[in-house]
């Protein structure tokens, strides 16, 4: 097998030359477009999670090497999450190679969040097959080099964060409530508000509702915390 030329510019910009170009075929194809003769990427993602987890903690590790666990395990989190894995993924414009079927692309596949990420983690496991750990561990380190170096020394997610600020005062945790849906189908721009038992509110945008409700949270936070 030959790779297209659209797919051999990508494994340019990824940083790795396939030996076995079936790897990364599987790994661009999403469920909407599989069939018998043409596997989707579902196991390679599960497979692909596992090996950047092995990665990262690894280089979090030689990283700093006097953090105790309650420091590694958030920046690890922020690392590996999805929105991580999507944001290489739009770095590298792999929404532009993945095969979508037809209703996934209208609903504007190429830039969803989740399915980005899920994607980069396919990749990573084809990388994984077809060249083995070292060459996984390449590609990884050169694309997640910046957020290695600017991971924060406490990278809890700001719902998690503001969870815990609410815990600490013994209320309930915060709830998450969906006010308003703008824009078309394939784009829709979601308002979150996010509120406490004491009364405090803040509402945010965002094109995914988990990412609303994060910025609707990072909002709050940046309320609270002087207070504290």
């Amino acid at each position: 097998m030959k790779l297209s030329a659209d797919l051999s510019a990508f494994s340019a910009r990824l940083g790795h030359s396939f030996s076995s170009p079936e790897h990364l075929v599987r790994a661009v194809t999403h469920a909407s477009i599989s069939s018998a003769s043409r596997p989707d990427n579902q196991r390679l993602e599960f497979l692909g999670d596992r090996v950047l987890g092995l990665v990262i903690a690894e280089a979090l590790l030689k990283a700093d090497d006097k953090a105790a666990e309650g420091q590694l395990a958030p920046r690890f989190n922020a690392m590996v999450r999805k929105e991580a894995c999507a944001a290489v993924a739009r770095e590298i414009d792999l929404g532009a190679v993945l095969k979508l079927g037809r209703s996934e692309m209208m609903s504007g596949g190429r830039r969803k969040e989740a399915l980005l990420g899920d994607a980069m983690e396919a990749v990573l496991a084809a990388v994984y097959l077809d060249g083995g750990l070292e060459a996984v561990r390449r590609v990884i380190l050169r694309h997640w080099d910046g957020a290695l170096k600017s991971v924060d020394e406490d990278a809890r997610d700001a719902k998690t964060a503001l969870q815990e600020w609410a815990q600490a005062r013994r209320q309930p945790p915060p709830v998450y409530v969906e006010t308003g849906r703008s824009g078309p189908d394939h784009a829709p721009l979601f308002t979150i508000e996010v509120r406490l038992q004491s009364g405090e509110r803040q509402s945010a945008q965002a094109t995914s509702k988990r990412a609303a409700e994060q910025a609707a949270a990072a909002a709050l936070l940046a309320r609270l915390e002087p207070e504290t």
